[in-house]
């Protein structure tokens, strides 16, 4: 590709995002065969890029033999293992040419060996249509000048860089949207917040969750009103409960969590693959509050995230209950395996089995509107888009096995969100099945307390109860294996930043074998 080439993919890629409406992009799924793009793709990066003619040269596939979508569904899967460790990374973008792309993110992935991830401007503009998803139809950002603050860590890692540059393509397109970019600095985070934040009708906070909960609960320690600045949250890479959506949301004065915070599917292989909105969330707050409705859809007894994709922009695809995508980018990929637990569900699919269980989001949005935005027009309320749902589980199962129930951190976590018992930790903890002296078997809860606060024994015996309680209502499994006499899990309290279970400045394990 030369240099007018690139410039001309530049100027067309730009032009499109700033001069197609969110609606039209959005729409287009619905008029144009998401299967056949798929296989078009396939054939264009079968033709262009040079790591995968080798790879299907080695699996003897000849692509112009793949004509249907039934046959695109036989090829074979791509993974970091089978292909991303076996090629030059220039062999990777089209034409063998590293050069198409101007800028390399960084994964380290779960083994800990970095992984590098060229991409050029245009493919940020489809990534850039999911921020806009959340800024116009979550945030009304279109109408409301909005301090957008990144919090994600600045640097080779793919959340900072990728998010500022999005956010300022909304501005671009005409936004009233102001960056900036403390990154992971909590100081800096609540001195910009501070000194900028009254300028703006809203601020919108885009960090991990338990980084914003830690700067919000901080904030709040110093005396900072946080609802002063209308606060907005865009959150990414890790599961929360809606018991903690809730909590942070009081915490910042938010009205409507539905509108208030956004999480996104987003991975460094290829941006972000799909977004919470306001229907997603309407709905997973339902199922939170219905766990026998949840377990039907799901098959199992813990709440996964809850997203709306574009299947023109990522194709997702369901395998042995793990998540398969396609989709262009730096380094196109094709039936991409990412080993996350999860699955899809069609638009239509997940409104009939709400409303089988009596439930109608699209009429809770309409009244939450009316309520708390005071849009009194009888229009739909944003965020009602009939695009596909995909469900996300996370990428490893940290499940400890107790009783032949499986228990899942995600049900410890909603315990340590009740009432109370939430001043006095700070979510982290560490679950395992241990043995006592006879070679009982027993559940074990590890606790990392808040700061200041002292550990008592009815402290203890509070977030034992609590634990329980929520472990009996969310896990059929636990209720109904576990003999009521080891039900109760053994719970100890650790001070913040115990060496032994709650080391600072490593990535947090939940579980323990």
């Amino acid at each position: 590709m030369n240099s007018e080439e690139q410039r001309q993919r530049a100027i067309r890629a730009f032009a499109e995002f700033l001069q197609t409406p969110l609606e039209t992009l959005l729409q287009r799924h619905l008029n144009i065969n998401t299967s056949a793009a798929a296989l078009a793709l396939f054939h264009e990066v079968a033709a262009s890029v040079p790591a995968y003619k080798a790879f299907l040269a080695q699996q003897a596939i000849n692509p112009s033999e793949y004509q249907s979508f039934e046959d695109f569904q036989r090829l074979p899967l791509l993974t970091k293992e089978n292909y991303l460790q076996h090629h030059p990374l220039a062999n990777f973008c089209r034409h063998g040419q590293l050069e198409t792309c101007d800028m390399i993110a960084v994964s380290s992935g779960s083994t800990g060996k970095p992984t590098f991830w060229p991409r050029f401007f245009a493919d940020e503009m489809q990534i850039a249509t999911r921020f806009e998803q959340i800024f116009h139809d979550s945030f009304y950002a279109d109408t409301r000048r909005t301090l957008a603050v990144i919090c994600f860590s600045l640097g080779t890692w793919v959340g900072g860089m990728f998010t500022t540059n999005c956010c300022r393509y909304l501005a671009s397109k005409g936004y009233p949207i102001t960056v900036i970019t403390p990154g992971n600095n909590k100081e800096e985070i609540l001195r910009v917040v501070q000194e900028l934040g009254s300028a703006f009708e809203q601020v919108a906070l885009l960090g991990y969750p338990p980084f914003l909960k830690d700067v919000i609960d901080t904030g709040i320690a110093r005396g900072i009103e946080w609802q002063q600045y209308q606060i907005k949250l865009v959150m990414a890479g890790e599961v929360f409960s809606e018991e903690w959506r809730s909590l942070v949301g009081e915490r910042v004065g938010s009205q409507n969590p539905c509108y208030d915070s956004a999480s996104l599917y987003g991975t460094a292989d290829a941006g972000v693959l799909g977004n919470e909105t306001p229907l997603s969330i309407c709905i997973r707050r339902f199922l939170a509050n219905h766990p026998d409705a949840a377990r039907t859809l799901f098959g199992e007894s813990r709440l996964p995230t809850l997203m709306q994709y574009d299947p023109l922009s990522r194709f997702f695809e369901v395998k042995d209950g793990t998540l398969l995508f396609s989709g262009d980018n730096g380094i196109p990929l094709v039936r991409y395996h990412i080993s996350d637990t999860g699955g899809i569900i069609s638009y239509d699919a997940m409104l009939e089995f709400v409303k089988e269980w009596g439930f109608d989001p699209v009429a809770e949005l309409q009244n939450q509107v009316v309520e708390r935005l005071h849009i009194t027009s009888p229009q739909e309320p944003r965020g009602i888009r009939s695009l596909p749902f995909v469900y996300v589980f996370g990428r490893s199962n940290f499940t400890v096995s107790y009783f032949g129930a499986n228990i899942y951190p995600e049900n410890v976590t909603v315990g340590l969100e009740q009432p109370v018992i939430r001043e006095w930790v700070t979510g982290k903890f560490v679950l395992q099945v241990c043995e006592d002296g006879d070679k009982n078997r027993f559940l074990s809860v590890v606790v990392e307390l808040a700061p200041l606060v002292e550990g008592s024994e009815e402290k203890r015996e509070a977030i034992a109860s609590s634990i329980l309680s929520q472990l009996k209502r969310l896990n059929s499994e636990f209720a109904n294996y576990v003999p009521p006499e080891y039900q109760m899990p053994q719970v100890a309290l650790a001070p913040i930043g115990d060496a032994e279970y709650f080391p600072m400045g490593v990535k947090h394990r939940y579980t323990r074998k």
